[in-house]
């Protein structure tokens, strides 16, 4: 079974829910997905280790997960950028590492999103529907965010998203 990048942001929403993980519909409805995306992709990300198989709970595989996500996601889904667009702030642009870095002169790293309120240089999300799950949810944007630093980085970047990655997991951890 070939992991899918919407793996991972179910995955990583599994994160922020903790312990309590509303049905598929409701996740499918937070992701913009369907729930047969969702069902399939719990299904893969348990197939890889992302997620444990645990009486209806599919709690996930932190220290999996940080793995997967610090050492593999960004040979997996490597980042493409585009041209300039309008959208959604991500990487080191977006929080937490924009409270961190301070951006240069360059455009910053942006979803392209019609509701999105800064220019930048298109960065392809990890999954087409990542943009609105994060509108939606501070926490996974953070997650988002932090996974595409580490997807398109320089090494800083990319050593600062691995710290606040491991601190948003560890506290995953102590919650469930």
């Amino acid at each position: 079974m070939k992991l899918k990048p919407q793996d991972v942001v179910v995955a990583l929403k599994f994160c922020v829910y903790g312990s309590n993980r509303p049905p598929f519909a409701q996740i499918a409805d937070d992701l913009g997905m369907s729930a047969s995306e969702v069902h399939g992709a719990v299904k893969r990300a348990q197939a890889a280790g992302l997620l444990h198989r645990s009486e209806m709970l599919d709690r996930p595989n932190v220290s999996a997960l940080e793995e997967f996500l610090i050492h593999g996601i960004k040979y997996v889904f490597p980042a493409e950028r585009g041209g300039p667009t309008r959208g959604v702030p991500t990487s080191y642009a977006a929080e937490p590492l924009s409270q961190l870095i301070v951006p240069g002169d360059e455009p910053i790293p942006v979803w392209p999103h019609p509701e999105g309120k800064k220019r930048g240089i298109a960065f392809t999300p990890l999954y087409k529907t990542a943009p609105v799950a994060a509108l939606r949810d501070h926490v996974l944007y953070k997650y988002l965010a932090l996974v595409d630093a580490i997807r398109d980085g320089r090494a800083r970047e990319r050593k600062l998203a691995e710290r606040e990655l491991n601190k948003l997991l560890r506290k995953e951890i102590s919650e469930l």
